[in-house]
């Protein structure tokens, strides 16, 4: 009872999040600030999308538990590579920051990639498969990684990627392309990173956990 309120908290905080995200200020910043940008990117792939598939998990709403082919985590995180990768092309991220029907099918499909990843790692039957928790660690780490990889490019890239963003009050246009990159390193890798931890302490103890098993009989080794 207590996991399921807890998860009930989860999954109410996670829309909290994404509405505050979606319905405040932040959209209308991204239009000419890319750190706006990459702060509500974080928000709904690295703050609500766990959120979300954690306070679903193992429920009956839960997608893994009726189709759980469709849920392998390593497949997920590649195609939110993709989908991430190809949404900071400079053509689809200006469509993104300036007609709203491009805004709204990229954070959908921010969305979407977030939750495949996260409920292809904590979704399924609970206590998970240790088979599904080990690709769980892959897919989170494969994430992690590719975060990590592209916040570094657009934190230290030396030249502006994205013409379209203005100059503000307190930075320039390659100034705030390299505090957005920064952004997506720290919050993107960390979140991604923490989640494959989590798994690989949940795999380790459920190991400890289970009791040895004994050599059948015959089979014994010798001793002296």
């Amino acid at each position: 009872m207590r996991q399921a309120a807890r998860q009930k908290w989860l999954w109410n905080l996670g829309w909290l999040l994404l509405a505050a995200a979606w319905l405040g200020p932040l959209p209308s910043w991204a239009q000419t600030s890319f750190t706006a940008h990459m702060t509500l990117h974080m928000a709904v792939v690295a703050v609500a999308a766990p959120l979300l598939a954690i306070g679903m998990a193992g429920r009956q709403w839960d997608p893994v538990c009726k189709a759980p082919a469709w849920f392998a985590p390593v497949p997920a995180s590649v195609a939110e590579l993709v989908i991430v990768w190809a949404w900071h092309a400079p053509g689809l991220h200006h469509w993104a920051r300036h007609q709203l029907p491009g805004f709204v099918i990229e954070q959908s499909m921010f969305l979407l990639a977030g939750l495949w990843v996260w409920l292809s790692a904590f979704g399924g039957p609970q206590p998970r498969q240790q088979g599904r928790s080990a690709a769980g660690v892959l897919g989170l780490l494969l994430t992690s990684m590719h975060m990590t990889l592209l916040g570094a490019l657009l934190a230290m890239s030396p030249r502006l990627l994205f013409k379209h963003h203005a100059a503000g009050a307190l930075m320039d246009p390659l100034q705030d392309q390299h505090v957005g990159g920064a952004v997506m390193l720290i919050v993107g890798g960390i979140t991604y990173l923490s989640g494959g931890l989590w798994l690989s302490r949940d795999l380790v103890v459920r190991w400890n956990a289970s009791p040895a098993v004994s050599p059948p009989p015959g089979n014994e080794l010798p001793t002296k």
